[in-house]
């Protein structure tokens, strides 16, 4: 079976409104050169572009798909909310959260790119492919189900989730950003593992703590792995393999999603991370034997951040790779680069003792 492709060119009309970076433009903050937020088109669109010509589209099942659901959206979101986001949509749109502005039409499209999370989840779950990547824009781990915030206005994922329950899903969060959103929909239930890696303390600033374990029914089914600035290579493979991977193995998941950023790139300028394509790819590969050994091979990975227009393509092309067993290799053009920027044997013994305490801290 082919690795599905779930993309849109209506997902890259989405306009992110006017900030430099995480700051609001005004006063003596001057709007970027490309006029608006990191979160733009051209990452999203260059990654597909550099499947095209390397070839790799052509091996893989590229499609789009229906936008979700009014009823689809309520199972997450309230109703309240999604009429004022229609409505301020419909109006010239505007901004209802944290960082969040939109253009007219901004509902339509945001549902669209849940869409495109929830037909890759419902098509691996259903057997028809063995696995699904979706290129959604705008991105969802941030969301929450009444306040949009982080570039997120859907909650993609768990709207996605809620599409293919009584299914036990987990979900590996490698943005550098803590999924806070995925986290607090399914904090009290014990049917979603939902983990993530990021850099400590990077977006939001309150949340993402090992101390937050789950609360009621969901105690121990949510896992926060922080890591410190500076964490490359070694430290994200460590880290998914002491930690991760054993949490997977105990919770036995009917299937594996990924909020899948490259925000922890060497050469993204929201983190401060040093991962490489290969990590990506490693990554990729590791979350791929798991998921033949716990669910027949079955996941989803869900476009989320990343913000370097030159490396996300590379890491992007190289999960894609991975996931379809294609021979088609797109390298890395940053690869030496931030090879040569590893942290020492020094530090590196460093950041596995802090995931080490983590891991005494989870009872692994």
């Amino acid at each position: 079976m082919k690795t599905g492709f779930f993309v849109d060119e209506k997902c890259f009309w989405h306009s992110g409104g006017h900030y430099a970076l995480t700051a609001p433009v005004g006063g003596l903050v001057q709007p970027l050169a490309a006029g608006g937020l990191p979160e733009n088109p051209e990452t999203k669109r260059r990654l597909f572009n550099l499947t095209k010509v390397t070839g790799l589209a052509d091996e893989l099942a590229v499609q789009s798909a229906a936008p979700a659901t009014r009823a689809q959206l309520e199972a997450v979101h309230p109703a309240h909310y999604l009429d004022t986001f229609k409505a301020k949509s419909d109006a010239g749109g505007g901004e209802l959260g944290l960082r969040t502005p939109f253009s007219p039409g901004g509902y339509e499209i945001a549902a669209l790119s849940a869409g495109l999370v929830i037909a890759a989840t419902q098509t691996v779950a259903n057997g028809a492919l063995q696995n699904a990547y979706a290129l959604s824009r705008p991105p969802g781990h941030h969301c929450l189900p009444d306040w949009p915030n982080g570039f997120c206005l859907l909650a993609n994922i768990a709207v996605a989730i809620k599409a293919v329950q009584p299914l036990r899903v987990a979900v590996v969060d490698w943005d550098v950003h803590h999924g806070n959103g995925t986290e607090a929909i399914f904090y009290d239930r014990a049917d979603v593992l939902t983990i993530s890696i990021h850099q400590e303390k990077n977006y939001p600033l309150d949340t993402g703590g090992p101390e937050a374990t789950g609360e009621g029914a969901g105690q121990g089914f949510n896992m926060n792995i922080p890591l410190p600035p500076g964490a490359g290579h070694e430290s994200y493979l460590y880290a998914l393999n002491r930690l991760v991977l054993p949490r997977l193995h105990a919770f036995k998941p009917d299937l594996i999603m990924v909020a899948c950023g490259f925000d922890a790139s060497g050469v993204d300028p929201l983190s401060r991370m040093l991962c490489s394509a290969e990590t990506y790819r490693l990554m990729t590969r590791a979350l791929m034997q798991a998921a033949e050994t716990l669910c027949n091979g079955k996941l989803v990975m869900a476009h989320e951040g990343g913000y370097s227009e030159v490396h996300v393509p590379f890491c992007g092309h190289a999960v894609l790779q991975e996931m379809s067993g294609s021979p088609l290799d797109a390298g890395d053009a940053l690869g030496a680069r931030i090879a040569g920027q590893q942290p020492s044997a020094a530090m590196q013994a460093v950041y596995r003792e802090i995931i080490d305490g983590y891991a005494y801290h989870f009872g692994l």
